[in-house]
């Protein structure tokens, strides 16, 4: 039976290996495994990160990610909110409406 393929493996993998390949094992094995941030900080400054640059496509993931490494939909949609006069109110709207559209998912994880 074949290991169980990361999500960026799924994603890129079969065009682009070797990015793959460092997604896994620089960004997620080491800087995201640094000390000096918790998992919770990490996404919170992700997050913060993909609104900013409007890059809906990359927020989808790391607003799931945030929401289980124990940020809240309450706190997340106060970030976008705060975002709006820093980061332009369309980065905003944009990222209320994808992280909408993940609260609504069924396995979405929970938090107040």
């Amino acid at each position: 039976m074949a290991p169980q393929q990361s999500p960026s493996q799924q994603l890129v993998g079969d065009i682009t290996p070797k990015l793959a390949d460092l997604t896994d094992d620089v960004l997620f094995g080491d800087v995201w495994e640094r000390p000096g941030l918790s998992k919770r900080d990490r996404s919170l400054v992700t997050v913060t990160a993909l609104v900013a640059l409007y890059r809906t496509d990359q927020l989808r993931f790391h607003l799931r990610t945030a929401l289980n490494n124990g940020l809240t939909k309450d706190e997340l949609a106060e970030m976008i909110t705060h975002l709006a006069f820093y980061a332009g109110w369309p980065n905003a709207m944009s990222a209320a409406t994808v992280l909408k559209e993940i609260l609504a998912e069924p396995d979405a994880a929970s938090g107040n």
